[in-house]
């Protein structure tokens, strides 16, 4: 099995925050509210312990806060938890908590064993140095039973959405047919962001007390298209929608994979890494 794309390895003071980091979600949506929705079909969040990992200026906490989650935010990027709090400061009380907003990586999240009900990582785990030991750690920080919900690129969708480094520099945009380019030249286009094929994940969780219990694809929520054309939107919407429910839905935007902290040992991977 082929690897997915390798991360960045330009140095960060030269790379643009988008490149290294991906775009946070600005403004809540339609699109950001499916992607919620779809996520409540997997597991309701009222009561839960909710970490959104990688939660950027967390919309995400405070919308799993307003479906009366305990939801709490981690970010390696300072200045987007200073906004995050303060957005979260600035709106009203909701059903749920924002517990709050920490700074980790996700590699080594500072939380005790078994202390979350969710995980979430929202096209983020393709940002990450390192994707297997940040889902070992997710697997450790969850409760037995509990999920992990992400989103992540999809290899087969027919627009890189990262942009590329053409030349040495850096052009953002949705860039058509990279992600079909043979490995060593999409790398060489996109080394800051990977892109994962169907059969990726059952690797990525090799040595996590994570199983796969649901994979599926998702198209876009053409949210930009909407606000210029009404029609336009819709129509993409009902197509890419549609699609989702069949054979094309290999074509889609992101991968949805849904994995679950597996029952049967409840110790977490450090503790049976060391047992070895």
């Amino acid at each position: 099995m082929q690897e997915a794309a390798a991360p960045a390895t330009t140095p960060a003071s030269h790379e643009p925050e988008a490149a290294r980091l991906g775009n946070p979600s600005y403004v809540w949506r339609s699109g950001q509210d499916r992607r919620v929705n779809l996520i409540e079909r997997y597991v309701r969040l009222e009561g839960r312990r909710v970490l959104d990992l990688g939660c950027g200026l967390g919309e995400y906490v405070r919308a799993f806060s307003r479906r009366g989650a305990t939801a709490l935010g981690s970010d390696i990027a300072a200045d987007r938890l200073r906004e995050a709090r303060q957005r979260a400061t600035a709106q009203p009380s909701p059903p749920g908590t924002v517990a709050g907003f920490m700074a980790a990586a996700g590699e080594a999240l500072p939380l005790r064993d078994a202390s979350l009900d969710v995980v979430v990582l929202n096209e983020v785990i393709e940002h990450v140095a390192d994707d297997r030991a940040t889902l070992r750690e997710v697997g450790r920080v969850l409760a037995p039973g509990g999920l992990c919900i992400l989103y992540a690129p999809n290899r087969l969708y027919p627009f890189e959405t990262h942009g590329i480094y053409l030349r040495g520099r850096y052009i953002f945009g949705n860039i058509p047919l990279v992600n079909w380019l043979p490995d060593v030249l999409r790398n060489r286009l996109v080394p800051h962001a990977r892109a994962y094929r169907h059969g990726d994940w059952p690797r990525l969780i090799e040595g996590a007390p994570l199983e796969v219990l649901h994979h599926t694809y998702v198209y876009p929520g053409f949210d930009n298209i909407d606000a210029r054309s009404r029609v336009l939107g819709r129509l993409l919407r009902a197509v890419c929608y549609w699609a989702e429910g069949n054979i094309f839905q290999r074509l889609g935007l992101s991968h949805l994979v849904v994995l679950r902290r597996t029952v049967g040992d409840a110790r977490p991977a450090r503790a049976k890494e060391a047992a070895r």
